[in-house]
């Protein structure tokens, strides 16, 4: 029997602000954006594309990606485009279960444009899981967890602060902290040490740098924080030094990951072949979808290596993450960071996922197990939805 093919494709651009809390902290934080990245571009709240594909049947399917200017260097606009003036045409009329031979033809006539690609492969699996009545995870590989281990960001402000909001997410059960530095290797070696005191020696600890150093300071910075057990290092220097990358990776005993300087399948490939990193990060909609997560994760899994699962996403790109998740949960190694349900003020979908004790679940049902929330996605719109069809 042929499977029903994609008649119906709808794209919405979406500003979802963060709780006034969190924008409190990051205002009060490095740059008035809680970390070191030397961007001047606002944070107030995450920029989103929602996209949703329905099927010849009336199935449908969703997907989303985060976007912001410093990390994606595109808009909702600029993503919305490449789709409708582009990408479109290869996913209307497509077997939503022939998602190799999509991307196959979308990567053969529109070049990068990973972040659009992304949303579309996320929203055909999800469809594709409707239609078969599985979740998408069983569909990838098996479901190899029910709940997954999460990790907590701890943004860049004062030392005790960061210390007060570390032991808060203590006391709710995660073991997984990510520590954003970039002040100074002295400053960074003084964070690290006073959490590292204040949560003991059995918690897991990485740390993110947004960019901050050039190659000898990360160097320097590294060795200053090494000794306190550090699980990996995210993007110590300039996205697009990957030489540098590599010059601090052969120096430094703790890995590596590559996070605003790792988009495609073929950088995720080319930093670890170059000796840059030492962990995979993978964004739902970075390096392309969950086709490509898979064989990224897989590449790194054979060298023995792990992988981060990571960003702020809103519902609908958490619930793909988990099912990523899940479905290479033996192999993955790190907590996962999921950070929408905590920074932004809704996240879009009926019923929010289950975060409880440093974990969240599965979720159960088909495709990816949530349902779109009408009246948010009426609420964080900033523009009427494109429209494309067959």
């Amino acid at each position: 029997m042929t499977a029903p093919a994609v008649a119906r494709l709808e794209l919405w651009p979406l500003h979802v602000p963060f709780r006034a809390e969190v924008r409190e902290a990051m205002a009060a934080g490095e740059g008035g954006l809680g970390m070191a990245i030397p961007a001047e571009e606002p944070w107030t709240g995450g920029d989103f594309v929602i996209a949703r594909v329905t099927a010849e049947d009336g199935s449908v399917g969703l997907g989303e990606a985060f976007v912001w200017l410093p990390e994606t260097g595109v808009s909702p606009a600029q993503v919305i485009d490449a789709v409708s003036h582009g990408l479109a045409r290869y996913v209307l009329g497509a077997d939503p279960f022939a998602l190799e031979a999509l991307r196959a033809r979308m990567d053969a006539n529109v070049a990068r444009s990973e972040v659009a690609k992304g949303l579309l492969d996320v929203a055909c699996h999800d469809l594709a899981g409707r239609l078969a009545g599985q979740p998408v995870c069983e569909r990838l590989a098996g479901r190899g967890a029910t709940e997954l281990p999460l990790a907590a960001l701890i943004p860049l402000t004062g030392e005790r602060a960061m210390v007060d909001l570390a032991l808060a997410f203590h006391r709710g059960g995660t073991r997984s902290f990510r520590l954003k530095l970039g002040r100074g290797a002295e400053a960074d070696r003084r964070i690290v040490a006073a959490v590292r005191e204040a949560l003991g020696a059995e918690v897991r600890l990485r740390v993110d740098y947004n960019q901050a150093y050039a190659p000898a300071e990360a160097i320097r910075a590294i060795a200053a924080i090494a000794p306190f057990g550090i699980d990996c290092a995210e993007q110590p220097v300039r996205a697009d030094d990957w030489l540098g990358m590599a010059e601090v990776q052969r120096a430094s005993a703790v890995p590596l990951m590559a996070h605003e300087g790792c988009f495609s399948l073929t950088d995720a490939i080319a930093l670890l072949e170059l000796g840059a990193v030492g962990v995979l990060g993978v964004n739902t909609e970075r390096p392309g979808g969950l086709t490509l997560a898979l064989r990224a994760i897989d590449h790194y899994a054979a060298r023995g290596l792990g992988t981060v699962l990571h960003n702020q996403p809103l519902g609908i790109a958490s619930a793909a993450q988990v099912h990523l998740g899940a479905a290479r949960a033996s192999v993955l190694g790190h907590a996962m960071e999921l950070f929408g349900h905590v920074m932004l003020e809704d996240d879009l979908v009926v019923e929010p996922l289950d975060y409880a004790g440093g974990r969240v679940r599965v979720p159960a049902g088909p495709g990816l197990g949530v349902t779109l929330d009408e009246d948010a996605l009426d609420r964080y719109a900033v523009a009427p939805p494109v429209v494309l069809a067959r």
